[in-house]
């Protein structure tokens, strides 16, 4: 979900670092991903001139970006969220994977700027009433999707997924007549591209569009020269996140650096260490240069 509306009413404590951007932790609040237990997330806003580098330099050590602020989970018992990206040079589909490619082989991929429409929210509540009745954003009206595609102080791009209209013809735009069957929120970054917030169709389940989404976006990495595709977070545990296990050449950010994902389940035993560092020895570890 957005995290600046996770953010929204908590309580915020302030850490600082010299000539650097300041940090929040929010208060714990129910972890979206693991019952029972208790997220809190680490955050900082991106404004200025600095935010594109900001964004570059933190996606590379964990953060995910939620409209204009870029954050990490950062819980009191808990290091179970880890964020994920594809390798592209190394990656190789699966059978099923390229099974799902020509599947959707006749869907259209338009690029726009992050500009919302209706179309794109009506396809949005049906996705959610479906998919994600219970969740987080489950509430969210059209101002705040607007405000979740819009705000974004970084080169962001919304990429359309449509089935043609065999009917038009060869004059009509590609709109024309089209059906939206997916979208992805998309964040270009200078060693890749990352997956904000995707959402399809739900009467096209069998398609295994959100599969495909990513599939498309290493695609596209690959003929950009692009290294990776980062996934957002995989967490060990949660049928939730269990598909982005599913790709090869899967990298996850843990203990502080990235490695290969080998085995998902040698990670369960790994996610409640007895000791979590304090949040100012977090922050203070955090590299504003990464290159």
């Amino acid at each position: 979900g957005a995290a600046g509306r996770a953010t929204a009413g908590t309580r915020l404590m302030r850490h600082t670092l010299p000539s650097a951007p300041q940090f929040y932790v929010t208060a714990p609040q129910p972890c979206p991903y693991l019952h029972g237990r208790a997220e809190r997330k680490l955050f900082t806003a991106l404004t200025g001139d600095g935010a594109r580098d900001l964004n570059n330099a933190l996606s590379r050590q964990g953060f995910r970006r939620s409209q204009n602020v870029v954050y990490r989970p950062s819980c009191e018992s808990c290091v179970a969220c880890m964020s994920a990206r594809i390798r592209v040079r190394d990656f190789i589909p699966t059978r099923t994977q390229r099974r799902i490619q020509r599947r959707n082989a006749g869907l259209i991929r338009l690029a726009t700027s992050a500009w919302a429409t209706e179309e794109q929210f009506e396809l949005f509540r049906r996705y959610l009433d479906h998919r994600h009745a219970d969740g987080g954003m489950a509430d969210m009206d059209i101002f705040e999707f607007a405000a979740m595609i819009e705000e974004t102080p970084v080169r962001t791009r919304v990429f359309e997924y449509r089935v043609p209209d065999p009917a038009a013809g060869p004059d009509t735009g590609p709109q024309a007549g089209s059906a939206l069957a997916a979208v992805c929120l998309t964040d270009l970054l200078d060693d890749g591209v990352s997956l904000v917030y995707s959402f399809y169709d739900p009467a096209r389940m069998h398609d295994s569009l959100g599969t495909h989404v990513i599939l498309d976006h290493v695609q596209m990495a690959a003929e950009a020269g692009l290294p990776y595709v980062y996934l957002g977070y995989w967490v060990p545990g949660s049928r939730k996140m269990a598909y982005k296990a599913r790709f090869g050449a899967l990298e996850i950010y843990k203990g502080g650096v990235w490695q290969d994902m080998g085995d998902p389940a040698r990670h369960e035993a790994d996610i409640h260490p007895l000791a979590i560092d304090p949040i100012v020895e977090q922050v203070a570890r955090i590299n504003l240069s990464e290159g």
